[in-house]
This record gives structure tokens, C-alpha cells and sequence, in this order.
């Protein structure tokens, strides 16, 4: 927990337990990515407590992986109390634009962007200029997925989706039902790339996850985006603030 916000949940003996639904899902394009057990290389911004790398390391041995995370007390923090000795993990202490715009390009199989200020993502790394960054380094049939949150109206989550259509040409956004529909704050992955995604796959994941989620793309995710401004730094602002009690919720963990 970091100011009463939950920020990551680690298993260490068993590193492919995701506990909660939005990192199942980011796991699920982690798994749709390659062959089974195949490495990949894999650029984490954010790093949390390195649940992600974790189970990427014990689910594709021999993946390259790094982690850009700003706040160096709780990197600190991670390696001392929750170790992962072993799996080959590169970590940096920086922004997450800034160290992203210093990589080679096509240098990076996936992409996980999951970086938030408290309970907000930081407005930076919400415009068309950090994905054309994040494309630049995208191996060819590289995947881009970013854990987003809004509710309602989803004005943030649509502008995030026509944002990265403009660099990247094939979208899709899972998430609850509710969630899609403007029933409820919470959790939307927006997955992206240059070549088709792996759909089938995602699909037949996130249907048959303990928390099911729909599968938004091809003319859905482009209605979805609609009318949706694409975000410069100059409009940029951070994800809305989510409603009392959010991150207590039960359904924001996996049985």
C-alpha cells in the first residue's frame, strides 16, 4: 500500500499467482505475446513490487527484462523485503518518459505501462508523444499494453484508446462488463501494436479468467474512441481520481 492506495501483490512461492484482476489481464497479454515459455523482452514501466517480472520470469525463463521505476526508496524497499534473487531483473531509478525515450528502437517485445502517481497516472505519460516513443522501441510484432482507470463517462480511457490509434494501428481494450459500460470505476488494459493481435488468445483468456472481461476490438474499440480528442502534452491531464473506497473493493482481487 502506498497512501492508502493498493499498489502491488506478491506471492513468493508461487510467482504465476496474479492476485489482482487488472495484472491477470496484463498477464494475459504477457502469455498471448510468443510461444509458450518462449523468452521475451519485456520493458516494465512501473514496477510495483515486480509482480509482473516475477511471473514472467517463472513463465518464460530467460526473458530480458527491465523495470523503470521512480521511486528509489521503494525499489529499495522490494529488494530487501520481497527479494527476487535469480531471475535476472534490470532495474532503473527514473522517469518512466525519460528512460523509455533513451532505448534503442526495436528493442522490446512487450511493453507494460503501469505507472501511477498515488491512484493517478501521471499526466506525461498519457500523450501521443510517449506512444510514439513506446512504438519507436517496439520490436516488429511487438505489443504495447497499458493499465489505465476510469469510470463513467470513460472520457480518459477513450482518449487513451484514439491516442494510441494514432501511432498504433491495432487496438483492443478488455475489461469488465460493467466497467465498459460506464457501470463502475475500474481497471481497462489498452493492448497495441503494429501488426494484428493476438485476439484469439486474449479472448479466450480473459473469458475464462475468475473475473471475466470482454474483448473490445476491430469496429467496437474504434466506436469505443469515437469522437475522443488525441491527447498532446499540452491537453494532457492524470487519470480521474477514483471514488472512496475503490481499491478495498473484493473484486479487485482474484480468488
Amino acid at each position: 500500500m502506498v497512501d492508502g492506495t493498493a499498489q502491488s501483490h506478491v506471492d513468493l512461492t508461487d510467482p504465476t499467482h496474479l492476485e489482482f484482476e487488472y495484472v491477470r489481464r496484463l498477464g494475459h497479454v504477457i502469455d498471448a505475446a510468443g510461444p509458450p515459455t518462449a523468452p521475451l523482452r519485456v520493458l516494465h514501466l512501473g514496477g510495483g513490487a515486480w509482480t509482473l517480472p516475477r511471473y514472467v520470469a517463472a513463465t518464460r525463463p530467460g526473458s530480458g527484462q527491465r523495470i523503470v521505476e521512480l521511486d528509489g526508496a521503494l525499489a529499495e524497499l522490494v529488494a530487501a523485503r520481497l527479494p527476487a534473487d535469480g531471475v535476472g531483473l534490470q532495474v532503473s531509478i527514473g522517469d518512466a518518459r525519460a528512460e523509455l525515450e533513451r532505448l534503442p528502437d526495436a528493442s522490446v517485445d512487450v511493453l507494460v505501462v503501469d505507472v501511477y502517481a498515488g491512484a493517478r497516472i501521471p499526466a506525461h505519460l498519457t500523450c501521443v508523444a510517449f506512444v510514439r516513443a513506446a512504438a519507436r522501441v517496439l520490436a516488429p510484432g511487438g505489443l504495447y499494453a497499458a493499465n489505465l482507470a476510469d469510470g463513467a463517462r470513460l472520457e480518459f480511457a477513450r482518449a487513451q484508446v484514439a491516442t494510441a490509434r494514432a501511432v498504433l494501428p491495432e487496438l483492443a481494450v478488455i475489461a469488465a462488463p460493467a466497467v465498459l459500460d460506464g457501470r463502475r470505476f475500474g481497471n481497462l488494459v489498452l493492448v497495441a501494436g503494429r501488426e494484428p493481435l493476438p485476439l484469439a488468445a486474449l479472448i479466450r483468456a480473459a473469458a475464462g479468467d475468475p473475473f471475466p472481461a470482454r474483448v473490445e476490438h476491430g469496429r467496437a474499440v474504434h466506436r469505443f474512441a469515437a469522437g475522443a480528442p488525441v491527447v498532446t502534452d499540452r491537453t494532457a491531464r492524470p487519470s480521474p481520481v477514483p471514488p472512496p473506497g475503490f481499491f478495498g473493493r473484493p473484486d479487485r482481487r482474484a480468488p
